[in-house]
């Protein structure tokens, strides 16, 4: 790979430099679709407005697996983008091996040292200095509520596991469905990390991103596949292949009570007119933690005067407070900055801001494992494949949990 990357930037040495202000920056990204491609169009704007050329590379695709076989191929031919879409463990995986470059500077002259929480600057810095720039943080432990479902049999939101079997029962004895759940194995996870996290984020941590093998293996992962069996029993037999959206779209029409998503799925309430609040209430689900996913850019070596520039005006820009206001207004996130002004956010935002950050200072601050923040990819679809085989079968937890040990051993 390294040879690679020599090669790369010799090819990209020769390139004429364009030489205006605010420099050239081609962005690879797979932000395609909905609010999705509304949020990068403002990042593309602000950009534009500093004088720079933008060069846009979408890549579709949902998760961004088509986006870094492209970017593969780029490499490999000795044209990688400036700033590509990654975020976790990809992104030190392509600093180790050579393909990134600092933005060290720009984050000095900024101080994002002082405005960033220290488990993320940490995700965004390879060898202590920063390779990587985040645009917001999405909360993944979200419950997506339907007070008028829960009204119809007297319950109010539960704050435990135990009390949401409760209400669950108590639904599904009404002939509701209490969890609407799309079947597809990001989503299992989704569910899956939720229960792990109310377990404590010192044994999130152990378990999901040290990979320690008496978390992964023992009675404490035993009970979290317990009661991932007792959602599995509140689903409708429809859910399997169902996308986030739709059985979101459950919620919102009064179908089911509870959605365990990230807080994208705010959006689909508030475009369809919904209040949050009255109409639809987020309650983070049982536990003291905050699992966090963060879209970010990383900056690949580049030659010629134009395209550095370009990095670090984008770099700055990423991280202004300006921007990260005006993209998590468009995209349902909270800004990656800690000190920015929420007066435009709504309450579910504010919500999350304010939790996010009591779980800095109390240390239960956790990168998400099913959103590819906390393992490597291949580690991240072994575990998948063990939480959906276990929903989708009459698996024991037991077995369940001793699969999790050997799922690391088959990734290493």
């Amino acid at each position: 790979m390294k040879s690679i990357l020599t090669a790369t930037a010799v090819s990209l040495f020769m390139l004429p430099a364009a030489g205006h202000a605010g420099g050239t920056v081609e962005v690879l990204h797979w932000w395609t679709s909905g609010g999705e491609a509304k949020a990068v169009g403002t990042l593309k704007e602000a950009f534009e407005k500093q004088g720079g050329t933008w060069e846009d590379s979408p890549i579709a695709g949902g998760g961004g697996d088509a986006a870094m076989t492209a970017l593969r191929a780029r490499v490999m031919a000795g044209n990688p983008p400036a700033a590509v879409q990654l975020k976790g463990p990809g992104i030190q995986e392509w600093a180790d091996q050579g393909g990134l470059a600092d933005v060290e500077d720009v984050a000095k002259a900024e101080k994002w040292d002082d405005v960033l929480p220290p488990s993320m600057a940490e995700i965004m810095k390879y060898q202590g200095k920063y390779v990587a720039a985040p645009v917001n943080v999405h909360r993944i432990d979200w419950m997506w509520v339907n007070p008028a479902v829960l009204a119809k049999v007297g319950a109010e939101v539960p704050k435990t596991w135990d009390e949401f079997n409760a209400v669950a029962d108590k639904l599904k004895a009404a002939g509701i469905t209490p969890l609407a759940h799309g079947g597809q194995p990001w989503q299992d996870a989704t569910v899956f990390e939720t229960i792990v996290l109310s377990e404590g984020a010192d044994f999130y941590r152990k378990a999901l991103i040290e990979l320690d093998e008496e978390a992964l293996t023992g009675e404490t992962m035993v009970k979290v596949f317990d009661q991932l069996r007792k959602l599995r029993g509140y689903v409708d037999p429809g859910f399997s292949g169902r996308d986030w959206n739709l059985a979101t779209a459950m919620v919102m029409n009064g179908e089911a009570g509870f959605q365990i998503m990230g807080d994208w799925a705010k959006g689909e309430f508030l475009a369809a007119g919904k209040e949050p609040g009255k109409d639809f209430i987020c309650a983070p689900t049982p536990g003291n933690g905050f699992s966090f996913n963060t879209d970010s850019f990383a900056f690949f070596k580049v030659s010629g005067d134009d395209r550095i520039e370009g990095q670090k005006v984008l770099a700055s820009l990423i991280m202004s407070p300006e921007f990260q206001e005006t993209f998590n207004l468009a995209k349902g996130s909270i800004p990656a900055r800690t000190d920015i002004k929420l007066d435009k956010f709504d309450s579910c935002a504010l919500k999350s801001f304010e939790d996010m950050t009591a779980a800095v200072k109390n240390n239960t601050f956790v990168p998400s494992m099913a959103h590819e923040m906390a393992v490597p990819r291949t580690v991240r679809g072994e575990f998948l494949d063990v939480v959906t085989n276990f929903f989708n079968s009459d698996m024991s937890s037991a077995d369940a949990a001793k699969a999790m040990g050997e799922a690391v051993k088959r990734a290493q």
